[in-house]
């Protein structure tokens, strides 16, 4: 597997099914880190930074959120960083984000005891984290591109499909002008402590 860096953790809703998802998505719930397609817990009192530092912090917010919440762990891969980078350098210090900051310290990720649920094609633009599921008809263009098609919960399960998808979507500039570049986030389900 590449070598991945720990973005953080997110306390995200469950999605359940809508009817505006793309038709390429046929999951009855949806695991995404995106601040479009879930509600995220914050982790600071204004309300704007969505990332915990690690994930006894975000199971103490998801205890306090109540049912229907859980914790996800992200990483990113050490080579997307430069790009990842330069896309949030305006945006994630307006909104008072920690991410960069923990980024540039390049901790190894996933931890000790998280399972891997698989990886999502995100981006960063206008301050927030968009999805391939997010962007009308997305995930139905990868698919036909490129025959990858997203599994449980909409995440893609290989990593090499998951970053091929990614380039993909960079490369065509779809995504466009909300997101230039695409990585693919690992996304995990840490143990909870105790």
């Amino acid at each position: 597997m590449t070598g991945y860096v720990r973005a953080g953790y997110r306390v995200a809703a469950r999605a359940e099914r809508q009817d505006w998802w793309d038709a390429g998505l046929t999951v009855p719930r949806l695991v995404s880190l995106s601040d479009c397609m879930v509600e995220l817990v914050a982790s600071d009192s204004a309300g704007w930074d969505h990332w915990f530092a690690d994930p006894e912090e975000a199971e103490s917010a998801r205890r306090r959120a109540g049912p229907g919440w859980h914790v996800l762990g992200v990483g990113f891969a050490a080579a997307d960083l430069p790009e990842l980078l330069a896309d949030m350098a305006d945006g994630a210090k307006a909104a008072g984000d920690t991410l960069p900051e923990r980024l540039e310290r390049r901790e190894p990720f996933p931890g000790p005891g998280e399972r891997r649920l698989g990886f999502e094609p995100v981006g960063y633009g206008g301050g927030i984290w968009h999805s391939w599921t997010c962007i009308g008809g997305l995930v139905t263009d990868v698919a036909r591109a490129t025959r990858i098609r997203p599994g449980s919960g909409g995440l893609i399960l290989d990593e090499q499909q998951a970053r091929r998808a990614a380039q993909w979507l960079t490369a065509s500039g779809l995504g466009e002008p909300k997101v230039y570049f695409w990585s693919a986030a690992l996304v995990t389900a840490p143990i909870p402590a105790g």
